[in-house]
């Protein structure tokens, strides 16, 4: 974590050392010859980065659909520092593409703000093969690679912002409710 000055501002962001740090790794095998290499290079950069091979793990699931729900159940567990969603969508004929790209970014979103782990998002969302090989370690970089790096520091940010209260045992989180405004 570094804190700094920046014109008089505290300025609080998390830095990239991950030494220490634990990593959950979900990975959809669907389109496995992508998805493969987004996991080499998210794996590369958390252990030159500190993350030792006995701290990271590797969930694998069916599809992109099947991310969150991976994701949720790590959460939930507990243990782990970051967690990245991996994987590839590449746009076809029909709605399915949208349909299960927003659904996963929505349900990788949604534990991202439960705010106790770092949650990533690393599927690809691509027009087509070449694209995703393109991101895949192609001519755009590696983005499981950049999803590991955005892992680790959003990792160190959210503990130097501290945890948020958990809730009490047998607790229901509820949502709020909005208040009417006052005239």
């Amino acid at each position: 974590m570094a804190e700094s000055s920046e014109a008089g501002l505290r300025v609080i962001e998390g830095d990239l050392d991950a030494r220490g740090m634990r990593v959950a790794l979900v990975v959809s095998r669907f389109n496995a010859f992508i998805t493969e290499r987004l996991l080499d290079g998210a794996v590369d950069v958390l252990v030159r980065h500190g993350v030792t091979r006995r701290d990271l793990v590797v969930v694998r699931v069916p599809g992109a659909w099947e991310i969150p729900a991976a994701v949720a159940r790590l959460v939930d567990a507990g243990g782990h520092d970051a967690i990245l969603g991996l994987g590839c969508l590449m746009r076809g004929d029909t709605i399915h593409f949208d349909l299960i790209a927003g659904e996963c970014a929505k349900g990788l979103m949604a534990q991202a703000l439960r705010g106790r782990t770092a949650v990533v998002f690393g599927v690809l969302t691509t027009d087509g093969l070449e694209q995703a090989i393109a991101r895949a370690g192609g001519k755009f970089g590696n983005k499981g690679a950049e999803a590991a790096t955005a892992a680790i520091e959003q990792a160190r940010l959210l503990a130097a912002l501290g945890s948020p209260p958990a809730p009490a045992a047998g607790a229901v989180e509820r949502p709020r409710r909005r208040r009417k405004p006052s005239r």
